[in-house]
C-alpha cells in the first residue's frame, strides 16, 4: 500500500467522518452523494469533501453514469476492492493452502500444496513459503501489495502469533508465525486457531451469517471447535476457547479411532473417506464406526451446547463432504443429552474454510484501518 488511506493530517472527526462514508459504501450498489449524505447524517459538503480525499487515495472508485439518464447524472461511488490485496493462509498437518483476494474477500488465486503429516518445523515452513509464492504469482500480485495476511494454524496461538502449544504436530509448538510470514509479505499479520477461523468463516459467508450464537465442529482427522456467541468469535481470556477436546472425558480424542479400526479391518490404503462412502453404501461395519465416531463427537459437542445454547451447530473440516451420513446421528445423540438440540447445518466450505477465515482476519485489520486512519 503506497499511501495512507486516511492521511494522519486528518483530525479525528474526519477520520469519522470517512469511517461513515467507508462503510456505507462496503455494500453491493454504488451510492451518490445525496444518499451517502442520508445515510451518514453528514452534510452534502462534508460528504463531498470525504468523498474526495477519499476518492485521491484510492479508497474510492467514480462509477460511470447510468446509460439513457437526463439531464447532469449524479456522481456515483463506490468501494474500490481492487486497491489493495488480502493474504490468507492455512498451515496444517496434510496441507499449506493459500488465497490472494481482494479487499471485498473475492479469491483471485487459490493455490494448495500437499505436506507430509511427518514433516519437521523447517519442511513444513518451507511448504507454506512456496504455497505462498505460488499464490501470489498466480493471482499475478507483489509482496508488496499484500495488504494484510491471515494465518491459520492448528495448535493454540498467544496474540504475537505464536503457536503455544501443538499436541498434533509437537515440533509445531514454540514456531513464531507472524514473524515467519513478515519475511515473505509486508504489512501487519495476525495469526489465530484453524477452528475458531473456520467458525469465522461460517458467520461471514457461510451457513452461519445470520445467527448470532454459534458451535463450529471442525470433523477431521482431529476435531476441534469454535464458537461464536452474539454474533463474534469468542476467543476466551488466553485465546483458548472451544478446546473442550483437551479433556479425555469429552470423547474426541478416542473418536477418529473408530474410523481406523474399520480402515485397518478393511485392510485398505484408501482414507477415511472411504469408511464414509462404505457406510453410505449400506455397508454395516462402516455404519458401525460412523456411528461410534458420531457418539463420541456428539459428548463434547452436546458439554458446548448445554453450555451456549446456540442456535446453530455447523459441521465442517474434512468430513464434512461426508456429512451426509453424520447430521442425523448427531442429531439422535444431541437429542438423547441436550434440553434443545439445535439446528445442524454443514459448512459448504470443508476444508477450505479455514484460509477463508484467516481472509477474514485480514481484512478485520483493514476495517480496523479504516476506523481509526492509521495505515495498515
Amino acid at each position: 500500500m503506497s499511501e495512507e488511506p486516511v492521511g494522519g493530517d486528518l483530525s479525528r472527526l474526519r477520520q469519522l467522518n470517512a469511517s461513515a462514508v467507508l462503510r456505507e459504501l462496503r455494500g453491493d450498489q454504488p451510492l451518490t452523494l445525496t444518499e451517502l449524505s442520508k445515510r451518514t447524517g453528514l452534510s452534502r459538503a462534508s460528504t463531498e469533501d470525504v468523498a474526495r480525499d477519499l476518492l485521491g487515495r484510492g479508497w474510492l472508485a467514480e462509477v460511470a453514469p447510468a446509460s439513457g439518464s437526463v439531464g447532469r447524472p449524479a456522481r456515483r461511488y463506490r468501494f474500490n476492492a481492487g486497491a489493495g490485496r488480502l493474504l490468507g493462509v492455512d498451515i496444517g498437518g496434510h496441507k499449506a493452502l493459500a488465497l490472494v483476494t481482494d479487499l471485498d474477500g473475492e479469491v483471485l488465486n487459490q493455490t494448495r500444496i500437499t505436506v507430509d503429516p511427518e514433516a519437521g518445523r523447517r519442511e513444513r515452513l518451507a511448504v507454506m513459503d512456496r504455497c505462498v509464492a505460488k499464490a501470489l504469482a498466480g493471482a499475478g500480485v507483489e509482496a508488496g501489495q499484500i495488504w494484510s495476511t491471515g494465518v491459520a494454524t492448528t495448535g493454540l496461538v498467544d496474540g504475537s502469533g505464536k503457536v503455544m502449544l501443538s499436541d498434533s504436530l509437537p515440533e509445531w509448538s514454540g514456531v513464531d508465525l507472524a514473524a515467519h510470514v513478515r519475511r515473505l509479505v509486508p504489512g501487519p499479520v495476525r495469526v489465530e486457531n484453524d477452528c475458531k477461523l473456520a467458525a469465522l468463516a461460517e458467520t461471514w459467508r457461510g451457513v452461519a451469517r445470520y445467527a448470532k450464537d454459534v458451535v463450529f465442529l471442525l470433523a477431521g482427522l482431529r476435531t476441534g471447535a469454535g464458537l461464536i456467541i452474539d454474533g463474534k468469535l469468542h476467543r476466551g481470556f488466553a485465546n483458548w476457547s472451544g478446546e473442550i477436546g483437551a479433556l479425555p472425558a469429552a470423547g474426541w480424542l478416542q473418536a477418529p479411532k473408530h474410523l481406523e479400526s474399520w480402515l485397518e479391518n478393511a485392510s485398505t490404503s484408501a482414507g477415511f473417506e472411504s469408511v464414509f462412502l462404505a457406510a453410505r453404501e449400506g455397508d454395516r461395519d462402516a455404519t458401525r464406526a460412523v456411528r461410534g465416531y458420531v457418539r463420541d463427537l456428539a459428548v463434547g459437542a452436546s458439554a458446548l451446547v448445554l453450555t451456549l445454547d446456540p442456535q446453530l451447530v455447523v459441521i465442517g473440516g474434512g468430513f464434512s463432504r461426508s456429512a451426509d451420513v453424520m447430521v442425523e446421528p448427531l442429531r439422535r445423540e444431541l437429542d438423547r443429552w441436550c434440553l434443545r438440540t439445535p439446528e445442524i447445518r454443514v459448512s459448504a466450505f470443508a476444508d477450505e474454510g479455514v484460509a477463508l477465515g484467516a481472509v477474514r482476519l485480514a481484512l478485520d485489520e483493514v476495517e480496523a484501518t479504516i476506523r481509526t486512519g492509521l495505515r495498515p
